[in-house]
C-alpha cells in the first residue's frame, strides 16, 4: 500500500494509492464503514494500514493521482536523521580515511528542511555551489531502543525517495555539513510512503537521480555500507528512535561535488528528479530567491 498526504480544500487529508489510481480518506471511511483518524501519521501507527489492507479489495480506487496536490508524507517528525559516506562507490572521493564507517556517521535536518515532493527547492541567491544528493528514506512505525538488527524492520512503517540537498560552499567553508544542509526545502521527500509490505529487500533497491533528464546518479541500496537493518539498530543504541522520526540512508556516487568539476552546480530552473525503484520519485524544481522580512 502507498500512502500520501494531499492538500484538501479546508485543510489537509490523506488517500491510499493502487497502481496509478487514489482513494481519499473519506471515501474510505464512506465505503468500508470505518473510523479513521485525520491525520497520516496517526494512520501509519496505529495499526490501520493491516485493517485496510485486509479490506482493500473492496475499495474502489477511481482518482487520477493529477488530481492531488502532494504534501510531504511526514508533516512533523521529531527527528531528520540522514547518514554520510554510506555507499561503496563512494570510496573513491569521500574525506573519511581508508576504510568505510563501522557505525552511522550522521548529521540531522530540522523539520523545516522538509519539502513536498513536487514544490520548488528554495535556495537563498548567495549560495554559489548547489547539490542533490538522492537517497532511500524510511519512517520509523515503532518506538524503539537498542533493538537488535533481527527485530529492526519491523520498527519501519515505510519507505520514501528523499533528496538531501547540500550547499558545498558553504560545507567547505564550514568543514562540516550541517548549516550547509538545514535550510528550509532541502529536503523534499515522499511521494508518499510505501508500506514496508511492499518493499521486499530495502537492501537491494535501484536509485536513480536525474538532472534535466540526464542520469547523475545510479546505483542500487546493495551498495550501502551499513545495511538498513544495522542503520536503524546502531542509531538505536545512540538515541532513541520515535515514531514518524525520517532515517535517510546517504546516497551513491554520481552527486556533482564527486564530479570534479565535470558537472555545473545546480541552477534556477533546473529539475532534480530522485527515483527508488518500487517507491516513488520525487522531482523538483530550482529557484534562488532572495528573503528579505519577516515570515
Amino acid at each position: 500500500m502507498k500512502v500520501a498526504r494531499i492538500a484538501d480544500p479546508s485543510s489537509e487529508s490523506y488517500i491510499l494509492i493502487r497502481e496509478n489510481e487514489a482513494i481519499t480518506r473519506d471515501e474510505v471511511v464512506s465505503q468500508l464503514g470505518l473510523s479513521l483518524p485525520s491525520s497520516l501519521e496517526q494512520f501509519l501507527q496505529d495499526e490501520y494500514i493491516e485493517k485496510i489492507g485486509r479490506l482493500e479489495s473492496r475499495l474502489l480506487f477511481h482518482h487520477s493521482l493529477n488530481d492531488f496536490h502532494f504534501l510531504c508524507p511526514v508533516s512533523n517528525p521529531a527527528k531528520i536523521i540522514f547518514l554520510n559516506f554510506n555507499y561503496r562507490d563512494q570510496s573513491g572521493w569521500i574525506r573519511f580515511g581508508r576504510s568505510t564507517p563501522r557505525d552511522p556517521v550522521f548529521y540531522l535536518k530540522p523539520r523545516t528542511c522538509l519539502n513536498p515532493p513536487f514544490d520548488d527547492i528554495v535556495c537563498p541567491d548567495f549560495v554559489t555551489q548547489l547539490d542533490f544528493e538522492g537517497e532511500l528514506a524510511l519512517m520509523i512505525g515503532k518506538k524503539c531502543k537498542n533493538v537488535s538488527e533481527n527485530d529492526a524492520l519491523w520498527c519501519i512503517t515505510g519507505y520514501l525517495a528523499m533528496n538531501d540537498v547540500s550547499a558545498r560552499d558553504i560545507q567547505h567553508t564550514d568543514i562540516q555539513a550541517s548549516r550547509s544542509k538545514c535550510f528550509d526545502t532541502f529536503a523534499p521527500c515522499g511521494p508518499w510512503i510505501t508500506t514496508r509490505s511492499e518493499v521486499k529487500d530495502p537492501n537491494d533497491l535501484r536509485i536513480i537521480t536525474r538532472v534535466n533528464g540526464e542520469v547523475r546518479q545510479d546505483s542500487r541500496t546493495s551498495n550501502m555500507v551499513l545495511r538498513v537493518e544495522e542503520i536503524i539498530s546502531k542509531l538505536s543504541k545512540v538515541m532513541t528512535l520515535e515514531e514518524g522520526d525520517i532515517i535517510s540512508t546517504g546516497t551513491p556516487m554520481g552527486t556533482i561535488l564527486s564530479s570534479h568539476g565535470t558537472k555545473p552546480w545546480l541552477r534556477a530552473g533546473d529539475a532534480v528528479e530522485v527515483e527508488i525503484e518500487g517507491v516513488g520519485a520525487i522531482r523538483n524544481n530550482i529557484r534562488f530567491e532572495n528573503h528579505p522580512g519577516v515570515v
